[in-house]
């Protein structure tokens, strides 16, 4: 099942890969940012946007392996034990 889910995730980030290509390409003219009072320089709109994925990338793979690491730490006995769905009173 792993191997499944990885070429998925693969798939997916190599389909987004390829539309950050594109528009990349497309939109070539140099843009700058403004935020509150300050702007940045005049940067390709590719190289934003391809920066802006990367952050994202990077900054989700770091929190959920935090919450993996904290949420390791649970007492996960709940877990090992099947749910009841029916009870002997319902027959």
């Amino acid at each position: 099942m792993k191997t499944i889910a990885s070429l998925l995730t693969s798939l997916v980030i190599a389909f987004w890969v390829v539309v950050i290509a594109i528009i990349a390409m497309k939109n070539g003219e140099p843009v700058s940012l403004r935020f509150l009072s300050y702007q940045s320089i005049q940067i390709p709109f590719g190289f934003i946007l391809a920066l802006s994925v990367g952050i994202g990338i990077i900054s989700t793979t770091i929190l959920k392996t935090l919450g993996n690491i904290v949420g390791s730490g649970e007492n996960n006995s709940q877990l090992d034990e099947e749910p009841e769905f029916f009870s002997e009173d319902d027959f």
